[in-house]
């Protein structure tokens, strides 16, 4: 299967889905209905990947694919449909002015239609060139399997903590959060680089290094780590959090005996 047909095929598909989004996020008076659409839409790209692939490890991928796309956007949707608008949205909105719809169109959904497109890659790939079982597969899986541990249990600690109205200005440390700040983002990343060496033995497989280079990128310098943590600059708890706990990667509290 030719790889820039299967691009094609993808990238209408999304335009399709985002555009979707868009009409219902004018309908609603909601632009952060992108982050409930941003797991769905990376399976989407897995979907078609699926479609046009002979390989057995394209069942494979597509189910992990769902699974991380279908517990994340259920999360969010619970969490951010009880509330107004994300204040970010919001932010942005009035910075547009007139040019409000265009640049929301753009910006917001066309934008992160193409980052999904990169992110599910690694399904397109291996319907276009191929890939066979291997011991990498396994690896993968388990690697996978151990980053949405991190981030279906992290998520879900978080989620009990904020429930509490005794924990209300308080920051989460507890649990997975003591090793980590950010428990949850550590297994997103780490689900993705798995997904990637189940298929690196794939004919020219190191170009689908592309998806987890750009969601940790995303996460690392974007959208995710710095956009949370500048919501918390000058509390004095976060900061003493910040001095003794990973920013990213598991590890062992500073100064604990």
């Amino acid at each position: 299967m030719d790889i820039f047909f299967l691009l094609g095929v993808t990238a209408i598909a999304v335009v399709v889905y985002v555009t979707f989004w868009f009409l219902l996020s004018l309908l609603l008076k909601r632009n952060d209905l992108a982050d409930i659409a941003w797991g769905p839409g990376i399976f989407l790209v897995g979907l078609v990947g699926f479609f046009f692939s002979e390989e057995g490890i394209s069942l494979l991928l597509t189910i992990l694919m769902g699974i991380w796309a279908f517990r994340l956007a259920l999360r969010i949707a619970l969490r951010n449909l009880k509330k107004k608008e994300d204040r970010r949205y919001k932010e942005l909105a009035a910075s547009w002015g007139k040019w409000f719809l265009l640049r929301s169109y753009l910006q917001v959904f066309l934008l992160q239609g193409m980052l999904m497109i990169f992110v599910g890659y690694p399904a397109l790939h291996v319907a276009a060139f191929g890939s066979e079982m291997s011991v990498l597969v396994y690896l993968g899986l388990a690697v996978w399997l151990i980053g949405f541990f991190f981030e279906a249990v992290g998520d879900y600690q978080l989620d009990q903590f904020l429930g509490n109205p005794e924990n209300k200005g308080k920051i989460m440390r507890y649990g997975l959060w003591k090793y980590t700040r950010h428990p949850n983002y550590f297994g997103e990343v780490t689900q993705w680089w798995g997904i990637f060496l189940m298929i690196i033995l794939a004919p020219w497989g190191i170009a689908a290094i592309v998806s987890p280079l750009m969601i940790t990128y995303l996460i690392l310098f974007v959208s995710g780590i710095p956009m949370l943590e500048r919501a918390f600059l000058g509390n004095t708890e976060f900061e003493e959090y910040k001095k003794r706990t990973s920013a990213f990667f598991p590890w062992f509290v500073k100064g604990d005996s």
